[in-house]
């Protein structure tokens, strides 16, 4: 397992000598709605217990029918199922989109801003092999990278 530095440690360190991260002169992603990360692989989509009441909600679910069809501890704290294939339970394969796309949890919405693919480059184009929209579209300067990491609700992203 990778130790990955959390949200606070990425901000206030840098990555070369001359006190510049690596991300300094900004990146760029557009989401082209791909789905690539919410399908394919095992991993844990965490949300706050505000996110969680807000999707319960939504769905007019009580509270024990949403954990007990939507809700796993697996990863160590309250995190979405999966299906067999690995796809969240809120993929909705038949339109490539979320079913919950409006309230989804920040860990969703932040993608590709999480400390871990920040972590160095060499990780950010680790990533960049299975989501079409790094490294294309919107510049993100600097100021709004870290603005992005600081709204991580989670600091092991």
């Amino acid at each position: 397992m990778t130790i990955v530095k959390g949200v606070d440690e990425l901000l206030n360190s840098t990555s070369r000598e001359d006190g510049v991260r690596w991300w300094a002169s900004g990146l760029r992603f557009e989401c082209v709605g791909c789905g690539r990360c919410c399908r394919g692989e095992p991993g844990a989509i965490f949300f706050t217990p505000e996110e969680g009441e807000q999707i319960r909600a939504s769905l007019g679910l009580r509270e024990d029918e949403f954990l007990k069809t939507y809700v796993t501890g697996k990863w160590g704290r309250p995190s979405f199922v999966e299906r067999r294939n690995g796809d969240c339970v809120f993929y909705n394969a038949e339109r490539s989109r979320c079913a919950i796309y409006s309230i989804r949890p920040a860990q969703c919405a932040l993608f590709p801003f999480w400390p871990s693919v920040l972590e160095s480059g060499a990780e950010w184009h680790w990533h960049t092999k299975n989501c079409p929209g790094m490294d294309r579209g919107h510049l993100y300067n600097s100021e709004e990278v870290r603005e992005l990491l600081k709204r991580s609700p989670f600091q092991d992203l």
